[in-house]
Formats: C-alpha cells, structure tokens, sequence
C-alpha cells in the first residue's frame, strides 16, 4: 500500500506541501494588511484605534468560516475523494484573495467596501477550511505506519514557507515603496499574485492518485452518508480534545506575528521593514522546529512532544511583557523566533496526530473540524483580543493570554489517548 518509488513520495511530499504554502500566504497576506493597511483603506477616517479593532474583527471573519469549509470539503473528500477536494480547496482560496487586490476601498464605494471584504475574507476562511485536513490525509494516508509523523510534516512545513513569502513580499514592498505608494496600490500586490501561485499548486494535484487509504476504503464500501453527522455521533470527543489540543498552536502564532507586528509598528514606532525582517528571521526557526518536533513523534509519541512543547509555550508568555516591550531589537528578535520555535514545536505532531484520532471514512471531516474549531479558539479574534488586553492592562496581560492558551491545549493533550502506533 505504502511502497512508493522516490519520485512518487516526493510527488506527494510536494503536493501536501506546496497547497498548504500556498493558502498560508494567501491567509497570511491578510494578516499583515490587516496590520498594516486594511484599517485605513477600507473604514471612514477618524479614530484609527477604532480602524485597526475594525481590521482585526475582519482577520476574524475568516476563522469562523473554517469549520464551515472544514464541513462541506470534509463532507466531499470524505464522500468522493481526497485529490478532486483538494483541488477545489485550492480555487476557491485562490479566487477570493486575488478578488481582495481588486477591491475598491471605502473612498472609492463607501460602505460596500467592507462589506464586500467581509465576503471575501469569508470565501478565504472556507477554502483554507477545507484544504488543511485533505493535505494532512494525502500525506499520512501514503505514509509507512512508523513515518506518519514524518510525512505529517509536510503539509506543516506549508504555514512557515507561506509566512515566509508573506513576510517578504511585504518587506520588497517596503523596501520599493514609500507610506503612500504603498497605502495606495502597493499593498494589493501580493494578493494579486496570488494567481499565479495558484495555478502552479493546481498543476501539481491535477497529477496526483487518489490515497491508497481512502480507495480501499471506497472499494470496501465503508464511506458514510453523512460524515459530519457520523463524526459527531461517534467521534465528537476526540475531535473536540483535538480542537482544543491546537489553541496553544494559533495563539503562538498570531500574537508574534499579526498582533506583534501591529503593536512594534504602531506603538514601539519600529520601521515596518526592520519589524517584517525581525519576522523573517523568526519564521526560520519556526521552520528548523517543523521537522524536529515530527521526528521526536515518530520516535517518542506525539502527547510527549506536545506536552513538553505546550509546558515551555506557557512559560513563554512570562517572557512576552518584558521583551517585546523592551523596544530592543535584539530582545524582540529573540522572543519572536523563541514563540515560532514553540509554535513549529507543537503543530508539527499534528499533521499525524488529527488524522489518527478518525478512521477513515470521516477522517477528513474530522481531522478538518478539529483544526479549524482549534482556530476559531485559539486565533479568530486573539489579536484583537491582545488589542483590547494591552490597552487595558498593558503587555504582562497578553501575556497572561498566551499562557492561558498554553495550558487549555495542556489539557486537552493530557486527556487523549496516543495514538502513534495504532492502525491506521
């Protein structure tokens, strides 16, 4: 079942991943609009706290979304297969970012402007949705029983790569553009290119198999339904200690980045280029962890890799108030590449772990469901909510937050079962 030839594994390898980089960038290209732009462009001048709140409930939207792409896309991969969802995953990503370069601002169409961002930012919540639980399965369902942690990584490694490119898109603009330039047509770029990075990552899983996994399974006639319906009957507990096993995940990440971004900007007065390549630099050790901590879960299990990566996240958030506060470079270099260490640490494993908590006929609805719940929890409205705590009680109180997110995940991967050695 798993005897691939080099050519074919590395086809697979490189189809979980160049999806998953590619919706990433495109998710995260937002996020740091969102930060920087999108507040001004798109909502009436005046009070631009109120400006930056609005772009941050817009970055939120998005999270609602993914159970719901999660649901539909989990329904059809599921249902009919894993390489034709994917696909569709892909597009509907692609389209809805490439239609934000597009958009006319608020002096442009007025309230329309946001309006039809909200949508937009919804379409892109719906596709990610949906592509992060088939690019999960079409690595571990190739994978050998002792290397799903391995294969796992695969689609993991697609977060930092996106990020990376997000980052450094925004950083060439930066560097290319002035404020003005960049305010008024340079920030859509990115979304704009989008298109062409799509249609590569469609070109790769148009070639690709469908999963030994789930045709054996199809052929065997076990494929249900109603997978959602199925999934809650019999699988809600695992898929909501998965959920929650992946806060800590989402709140690592968009505290040190989106909210970090916005506070070292806007409050600390960075320049947006030094603050973007500080980013840069910490995403490479989010990167150097992806394949450390899927070893270690191949190796040792994956509850013992995350409860060690979620017991140092938590400890982490001591850290937040005095470094990134300090308004040193270096310390905020530091910190920024110790929580996307941290972050790389805990989401790898998960790349086998979620999909090992479901059999296959609602692998991917459930696998899907867990990861995109663990989103709404962890990261939907985390850096607004790290807005409204730092203007209330200052940076120790985001802090706090982070923490608190560490030790829900803790928990949640206290309380499962594990699962490296099961069938699969």
């Amino acid at each position: 079942m798993n005897n691939h030839s080099p050519v074919s594994t590395l086809r697979i390898a490189f189809a979980s991943f160049i999806g998953t980089a590619i919706e990433f960038y495109d998710f995260y290209i937002y996020g740091m609009a969102a930060a920087l732009v999108i507040g001004p462009v798109f909502f009436p001048k005046g009070d631009t706290a109120a400006q930056a709140l609005n772009a941050f409930l817009t970055f939120g939207i998005a999270f609602l979304a993914r159970p719901l792409g999660a649901l539909v896309f989990g329904h059809f991969g599921d249902r009919i297969g894993r390489k034709a969802t994917l696909v569709a995953s892909l597009l509907v990503m692609g389209v809805s970012t490439t239609l934000i370069g597009f958009l006319p601002g608020y002096d442009a169409i007025g309230s329309v402007a946001p309006v039809l961002l909200c949508l937009l930012r919804f379409g892109q919540g719906i596709g990610l949705g949906g592509e992060w639980g088939g690019a999960a399965l079409l690595a571990t369902e190739n994978a050998p029983k002792a290397r799903r942690g391995w294969f796992g990584m695969f689609p993991q490694l697609g977060p930092p790569a996106g990020f990376l490119c997000a980052t450094g898109s925004f950083l060439l603009l930066a560097w290319g553009l002035d404020d003005t330039e960049f305010r008024a047509w340079g920030w859509r770029i990115p979304f704009i290119a989008s298109a062409l990075l799509v249609m590569v990552g469609l070109y790769v899983r148009l070639k690709l198999a469908e999963t030994p996994v789930f045709a054996q399974a199809l052929a065997r006639h076990e494929n249900v339904a109603v997978p959602a319906m199925e999934m809650l009957r019999k699988h809600a507990a695992p898929m909501s200690l998965g959920a929650l096993a992946m806060v800590v995940c989402y709140a690592l990440f968009y505290i040190s980045t989106v909210f970090s971004l916005s506070y070292g900007t806007g409050t600390l007065h960075i320049p947006r280029p030094h603050f973007l390549g500080m980013l840069c630099v910490a995403v490479v050790f989010m990167a150097a962890a992806t394949p450390l901590a899927a070893w270690a879960g191949d190796r040792f299990g994956r509850r013992s890799v995350l409860l060690a990566a979620g017991f140092a996240a938590l400890l982490s958030g001591f850290a937040l108030a005095p470094m990134l506060g300090s308004g040193d470079y270096v310390q905020i270099t530091a910190f920024l590449s110790l929580e996307l260490f941290l972050m790389g640490a805990t989401f790898a494993p998960m790349g086998a772990l979620l999909p090992e908590l479901f059999p296959p006929q609602v692998r991917y609805t459930g696998a899907g469901a867990a990861y995109n719940l663990g989103g709404i929890l962890g990261a939907s409205f985390a850096p607004y909510i790290a807005q409204q705590l730092v203007a209330q009680g200052g940076l120790a109180w985001v802090g706090g937050y982070v923490s608190a997110a560490a030790a829900i995940s803790l928990l949640a991967v206290a309380l499962m079962r594990e699962t490296r050695d099961q069938a699969f």
